[in-house]
């Protein structure tokens, strides 16, 4: 399943959502202040690219990924988180679109708190 679940999540918007990402991660690392917040991009971009098999682990917020955060979620993290629990409820309306869903809730967290989160394979 999650082989099948990644190739269609890539050809409905996976690959160009993970491009996006990307392209941002590389415009805000462009700056040395926005280095941090693009490498947070690119984590999302992997995780976007294959979400199917993956999960989030939030870590332990030091100092520095508590401030991040908090700057992530000011300026942009909480529309993210928001977009893909609209997505992920819209999908959820259908029996096909769950699993779709689920991933979406699955980058909405990561969306919201980006700094100090690992992906790991998933369990089972």
């Amino acid at each position: 399943m999650r082989l099948l679940g990644n190739i269609l999540w890539i050809i409905f918007g996976g690959l160009l959502t993970a491009i996006g990402w990307a392209l941002a991660g590389l415009l805000v690392c462009a700056t040395v202040v926005g280095i941090p917040f693009g490498m947070q991009c690119f984590k999302i971009a992997r995780l976007v690219l294959a979400p199917f098999g993956k999960d989030i682990e939030l870590g332990n917020f030091e100092a520095a990924g508590l401030v991040g955060n908090i700057i992530w979620i000011v300026l942009l993290g909480w529309e993210l988180f928001l977009s893909h629990v609209g997505a992920g409820i819209v999908l959820c309306c259908t029996i096909i679109g769950i699993p779709f869903g689920l991933q979406h809730f699955k980058l909405a967290l990561l969306a919201l708190l980006p700094f100090g989160a690992k992906i790991v394979p998933a369990k089972g």
